[in-house]
């Protein structure tokens, strides 16, 4: 018996042996198979990472596993497109697989984390049409024999997406989270299947969305007739969010068309069927809520598709005398009725409307009524529809679960009428629209964690007629800031419906107006990073609003901005293409006037702005340190006082908080001194050139009517050469300054002879006082360093040589001018007959060592000579 068993054993292992060795070995070819099957068949490529077989994942049956499958697609339109890809397919076989010469059955498939990306262009052609046609007839190596069959028992799909895009319908469909089971015989000609579905949904048709992340969830038992085509519902419940629906009937595909008849309703008539029906993102939890009344959905769908007709629809939604109540809110909604449909009753797509004979609700006592009408659906939606009533927000949000973060106040009054269609909107054929009445806002309150300041309005009133909506009262405080404003809006329902830019041109005043009560602080907001394991500071710049096209004339007492108070401020605002542009702006600041124009750009990541700045009469001490612009113009700008004109052109990128980025300004300036005083102890600049300079008191340097011009690039200002003028010394001053505050400048110092001192005392001696007047000297002093801390240098010893060659030239031409005046009286007394300039000449010892008394006496006696010598070549009578 130990004999005998120990035989079994050994045979056991060696046929598990055999089995892993065939697995080994028609591994790869049961993997090729597949692939090459796929790709005779299909114009697509289909490619995998890695392929595992095994005996044991589904025994008795054999488990092919295959990684990050891709089908790709490879017809001109859409070459390159993904059509599949799943991180995961598992294909369940019988074992007799690994031995079948011929077809091979797959029972189940498995898919996990897939993609499927269907897309439909503008002609109909469609990513998913990838079969090759006629692929037996044209390829007489084909074998049509060989390949895969499917004797399917079961089916899944896990957490996997779908998405639909159908640009010829304007139709997008996004199943995410897709779970999806399917049990039964699907190679029988006739049998049922057990499917469950669940998914979120998000469905968008013609630019308007239906269904965003909706839940839903699908139990059917599908009655399947493959020789007819014919799919039928035989037991099926449905739940869309939490409202259950129950459906039955069939769905038949033919040859040329599709045939449908399916009917549904709700299987309850609780009003809280119709709370189910709203995305839990807003509904909230339905745990504990109070409802009366009822609440119906039925409805038919039956017809046939083709390229001409859809089905017919005939879908009735009702309540009556309904209410509702959570269980942590005060108040509840009550006497709300509602009767509304959804009718084709042609089959053709353009007769779809809605009607909605009644909406009306009450809170407290607070009643709202509509009614309206969308014909058209499928083709030019045309609304006709009525709104009266009022609405307590304060206490609608007492009844209604209002997203927690933002507080909502005021009471809305509307009384309104309406007829339009979106081709009007489209076209912006504003005749064809037709509103009429007016809606008006009391004592709004609006605040959230998104703005700094709750925002109250005290008054908002708005009239509707067929040619504009008109704001006539608009009164309204955030923070310090009151705003007034009245104007029109042209294009309201453009806006509100197709995407169209909000058109209006507004009068707008202000007594006070804070930029920082609408300005979020960024120090306040942090986002997480994985970057040195903590927070950073969220980087997003302020965006001016693509969907404004307005034009804004304001007027305003005083405006608040960083640390400065402008007075009296006017001007134009024009918001188009996330730009703001602004044309005659005036105000008075700094006990002077400022106008500017120019504009300030947003539509890149970094915002930036350029502007034309005209300044006028402004108070130097006030502006440089109000301004940190205005205190990067100059080296000594803390040091001055006075009055001062300007005009700066400049361009550059915007900080978060909309100031300038100094290092990215690039422009030019030009700067006129009007009246100044200097105070050097305020600028350490003018310090460190008193302590290297002696001969000049820079407190007493007069600026008065002093110009330059600036200009602004790579980081820098570039200052080009002026003249100033201390006393009797000329100065010229040039160079360039960082915004780092960084100097290289150079100052160019005509220093009179007298100034000089110590430094050049002995040369100075040989002179008079009227020469130490006349000679002056050029002493050049190079500041460097920066603001705070500058660094001097001189050329001293350059000025004294400059000096000693300029004493050396003056006495050697003082010397010839004084010969040439001794030369002159010479001639003089000798053309004058006079006998002492005989004796002058020869007579004084001191003046035959005087050089040029010595080339005068040579002069005359050459003169002399030549005469002689003419006298002598005359000849004798």
């Amino acid at each position: 018996m130990k004999k005998a068993l120990k035989i079994i054993g050994i045979f056991i292992l060696v046929c598990l042996i055999g089995l892993f060795a065939l697995v080994s070995i028609f591994e790869d070819d049961i993997v090729a198979l597949a692939k090459n099957t796929a790709n005779r068949q299909l114009d697509a490529e289909l490619a995998y990472s890695d392929a595992d077989l095994s005996l044991f994942r589904s025994f008795p049956k054999t488990s092919l596993q295959i990684e990050n499958l891709s089908l790709v697609n490879k017809k001109a339109v859409f070459d390159g497109d993904t059509v599949i890809f799943a991180k995961k397919l598992e294909l369940i076989m019988p074992l007799s697989a690994l031995f079948s010469s011929g077809q091979i059955a797959i029972n189940k498939v498995a898919i996990s984390e897939a993609t499927v990306h269907i897309t439909i262009d503008s002609l109909g052609n469609a990513n998913y049409d990838i079969a090759k046609e006629n692929t037996s007839e044209n390829d007489d190596s084909a074998e049509p024999s060989s390949g895969f069959t499917f004797s399917l028992e079961g089916y899944s799909i896990e957490n996997s997406t779908v998405i639909y895009q159908d640009e010829a319908s304007k139709t997008d469909l996004l199943l995410e989270n897709v779970n999806h089971t399917g049990k039964g015989d699907l190679s029988a000609i006739e049998g049922s299947l057990d499917t469950h579905t669940d998914a979120l949904v998000s469905f968008e048709f013609d630019e308007v969305n239906y269904l965003d992340k909706n839940s839903v969830k699908l139990d059917a038992i599908i009655g399947l007739d493959l020789t007819n085509n014919k799919y039928t519902f035989l037991e099926n419940e449905a739940l869309v969010n939490q409202l259950p629906l129950v459906f039955n009937g069939f769905v038949q595909v033919n040859e040329n068309d599709q045939e449908v008849d399916i009917s549904f309703k709700t299987p309850s008539s609780d009003f809280k069927n119709f709370l189910a029906v709203i995305p839990a993102e807003y509904s909230k939890n339905l745990n504990g809520v109070q409802t009366s009344g009822d609440f119906t959905v039925d409805g038919s769908i039956k017809g046939k598709i083709d390229e001409t007709y859809i089905p017919k629809l005939d879908i009735n939604v009702a309540s009556k005398n309904a209410s509702f109540k959570y269980p942590d809110l005060p108040k509840s909604v009550q006497n709300i009725n509602i009767n509304a449909q959804l009718k084709n009753e042609t089959g053709i797509s353009e007769d779809t409307y809605l009607n909605i004979e009644q909406l009306d609700f009450s809170i407290d006592q607070d009643r709202f009524t509509s009614s309206g009408k969308v014909s058209k659906l499928m083709e030019n939606p045309t609304v006709d529809a009525n709104l009266n009533g009022k609405i307590n927000l304060a206490n609608f949000c007492k009844a209604y679960p209002a997203a927690s973060e933002k507080d909502l106040k005021g009471i809305i009054t509307t009384n309104l009428s309406t007829h339009f269609d979106m081709d009007a909107i489209e076209r912006e054929r504003y005749e064809r629209i037709k509103t009429t009445g007016e809606a008006e806002v009391n004592d709004f309150v609006y605040s959230s964690k998104d703005i700094v300041n709750p925002i109250t309005i005290s008054k908002a009133q708005i009239t509707f007629n067929p040619q504009k909506v008109t704001l006539n009262k608009f009164d309204a405080l955030s923070g310090k800031s009151d705003i007034k404003a009245t104007g029109t809006l042209n294009n309201l329902f453009g806006f509100l419906f197709s995407d169209k830019d909000l058109r209006g041109n507004f009068d707008v005043s202000s007594n006070t107006f804070a930029v920082s009560d609408f300005m979020q602080q960024g120090d306040d907001a942090f986002s997480e990073t994985e970057e040195n394991g903590g927070k950073s500071k969220k980087t997003e710049s302020l965006k001016i609003p693509g969907f404004l096209d307005c034009t804004i004339n304001a007027n305003a007492n005083t405006v608040l901005y960083d640390n400065l108070t402008l007075k009296d401020v006017k001007g134009t605002l024009r918001l188009k293409d996330q730009k703001a542009m602004l044309s005659n702006v005036t105000s008075n600041l700094f006990d002077g006037q400022l106008a500017l124009s120019g504009e300030v750009n947003t539509q890149k990541d970094t915002p930036s702005f350029n502007m034309s700045l005209d300044v006028n009469s402004f108070d130097i001490a006030q502006s440089f340190n109000g301004m940190e612009l205005f205190q990067t113009l100059s080296p000594i700008a803390k040091a001055m006082q006075g009055k001062l004109n300007t005009t700066l052109k400049l361009s550059g990128n915007l900080d978060d908080s909309f100031g300038p980025v100094l290092n990215s300004i690039s422009g030019d300036a030009f700067a006129e001194v009007l009246t100044s005083n200097i105070n050097a102890a305020n600028a350490p600049t003018l310090q460190a050139l008193n302590s290297k300079l002696n001969f000049i008191d820079f407190s007493k340097l007069d600026l008065k009517g002093l110009k330059t011009t600036l200009s602004f690039a790579d980081g820098k200002v570039n200052v080009k050469p002026f003249d100033l003028k201390y006393k009797d010394i000329a100065i010229k001053v040039g160079g360039s300054h960082g915004f780092d505050k960084s100097m290289d400048y150079r100052a160019t110092f005509k220093v009179p002879a007298k100034y000089l001192g110590k430094e050049a005392a002995n040369l100075i001696a040989q002179l008079n006082e009227e020469e130490k007047e006349q000679i002056s000297v050029p002493l050049t002093a190079n500041i460097g360093g920066s603001f705070g801390d500058p660094i001097i240098t001189t050329d001293l010893t350059s000025a004294v040589t400059d000096l000693t060659n300029q004493i050396i030239e003056y006495k050697k031409q003082k010397a010839i001018d004084k010969g040439k005046d001794k030369l002159t009286d010479v001639l003089g007394n000798l053309l004058g007959g006079n006998d002492k300039t005989k004796d002058s000449i020869t007579t004084k010892e001191e003046d035959k060592k005087d050089p040029v008394k010595d080339a005068a006496g040579n002069l005359l006696n050459n003169l002399f000579k030549k005469k002689k010598k003419k006298t002598d070549s005359v000849p004798k009578n």
